[in-house]
């Protein structure tokens, strides 16, 4: 049970505030003015404070200054029907926790912020925000550098496990950025090879004519500018593991040489003589589809069911969202270390335009949207204007019988109108200043394409 001060001047709203919070099992004082509130905080040590921001004779944020001279650790949430990234900004400053608008389910995403702000303190006790549809969400999981709370990849570090000490090719798949190399490394970092090299090679970021000489190295004298006999990444990763990522990607004539070292482990340099017999486990990576590219004749059968002996699907971010939060709270607390900056948290609204963002580029543009917003955020959370999130790709194909023009400029019409007012929180006036339009053109919008006005 958290003991809870909760501060506003009207009656109806601190009453309900009340009754919601003594429901959720803690024990509830108020006070409908934040000098009676001070006098209360001089008796009691309270674990979490509620207040409202516009209140006669003093407001919210004078009132926050107040408690935080009189007890810096106070842990205080601010609730406002005039919200704004400058009040935000203001009440950050002064080190509120976070902030929530009057607005539709306010109720809901206050609990919200309440057990997140209890859980930071270990006083959550009677409630479990994993909780959902009945089901408890495992705890967190942490793997070689790796952490997560979603099921799929507990099956994924059960899988590194057992295959990792066996010479078995695999093959990880998975969209860009969602952590192939982090896979292979495990696999590498969990078998009898650990102590012998592990070799990365971007078969796409080498270009054709390097990339041969760089796995397979060469003699002296065997072209223009080979000084002397060179080692390739083949011979570096003797004993240990090279991993070929984006193999996809590799030429024809590339794969048949890859195919022969997958088969026989012996290899030549570009102008020797003789085969160098070379003990290596091979894993592969892609985001592309290689059946359809060996159907197409883009990729080697023969070279594909060599190297997709054991297969390890690596879900998107979209499809694991329990972990954002965790991952946030990561990055966060790296890129304020990095950038010596003093931030712990990241404001409720922040989360949620994250929590309904797709992630196209996955953990890697995940991580960089949170060093993004920790360079720029000048108070001690991360708040929704400090990040920077991209507009999603429009993949439309026209069919032979063709499209309807209009109707498809409609619907991306409606979706960037409706992530402007996300990002605003329902303003107009600043949605239509983001979208560079006037208002009465946005609102003739919103009429015409039926956009939810709540």
């Amino acid at each position: 049970m958290a003991k809870i001060l909760v501060v506003d001047d009207d009656p109806g709203v601190r009453e309900l505030t009340e009754i919601m919070l003594q429901q959720e099992g803690h024990k509830v004082s108020s006070a409908s003015e934040p000098i009676k509130a001070i006098d209360l905080c001089c008796k009691t040590d309270f674990d979490l404070i509620i207040t409202d921001l516009k209140m006669p004779k003093m407001d919210g944020i004078e009132f926050l200054k107040k408690i935080k001279d009189q007890r810096p650790e106070a842990t205080v949430i601010l609730i406002t029907a005039f919200a704004s990234p400058e009040t935000a900004l203001s009440a950050m400053k002064e080190d509120a926790y976070d902030y929530v608008e009057k607005g539709k389910d306010w109720q809901d995403e206050l609990k919200k912020i309440v057990r997140s702000a209890l859980q930071k303190k270990g006083l959550d006790a009677n409630i479990n925000p994993e909780e959902e549809n009945g089901e408890v969400s495992p705890s967190v999981n942490e793997f070689c550098g790796m952490l997560s709370i979603n099921r799929e990849m507990f099956k994924i570090f059960e899988t590194i496990k057992k295959v990792a000490d066996t010479s078995t090719n695999i093959l990880i798949l998975g969209e860009s950025g969602t952590g192939k190399e982090l896979v292979a490394r495990a696999i590498h970092e969990n078998s009898s090879r650990s102590k012998m090299p592990f070799v990365a090679i971007n078969s796409g970021g080498i270009p054709e004519n390097l990339l041969e000489s760089e796995l397979f190295g060469y003699m002296k004298g065997s072209f223009t500018g080979a000084y002397a006999d060179r080692q390739g990444f083949f011979e570096m990763a003797k004993g240990g593991t090279i991993f070929f990522d984006e193999i996809g990607e590799l030429s024809p004539s590339l794969q048949v040489k890859l195919l022969r070292v997958v088969q026989e482990k012996t290899f030549r340099r570009i102008g020797g003589a003789e085969d160098i017999k070379v003990d290596v486990r091979i894993i592969s990576a892609t985001n592309k589809n290689l059946q359809e590219r060996v159907k197409n004749g883009e990729f080697r059968e023969d070279l594909y069911y060599r190297l997709n002996v054991i297969p390890i699907y690596i879900p998107p971010l979209r499809e694991r969202r329990e972990d954002i939060p965790l991952l946030i709270n990561i990055f966060i607390e790296k890129y304020s270390q990095l950038l010596d900056k003093e931030i712990r948290n990241i404001s409720s609204y922040a989360m949620e335009l994250l929590m309904n963002y797709d992630f196209p580029g996955n953990i890697r543009e995940l991580q960089n949207i949170i060093e993004r917003g920790v360079a720029m955020e000048s108070s001690n959370i991360i708040l929704p204007e400090s990040l920077t999130i991209g507009i999603p790709k429009f993949d439309i194909d026209i069919s032979d019988s063709g499209i309807d023009l209009n109707a498809e400029l409609d619907k991306i019409e409606k979706l960037l109108i409706e992530k402007a007012l996300q990002k605003t929180k329902g303003s107009k006036k600043k949605a239509a200043e983001l979208l560079k339009i006037t208002f009465d053109s946005l609102r003739h919008r919103i009429e015409k394409l039926d956009i939810d006005k709540n």
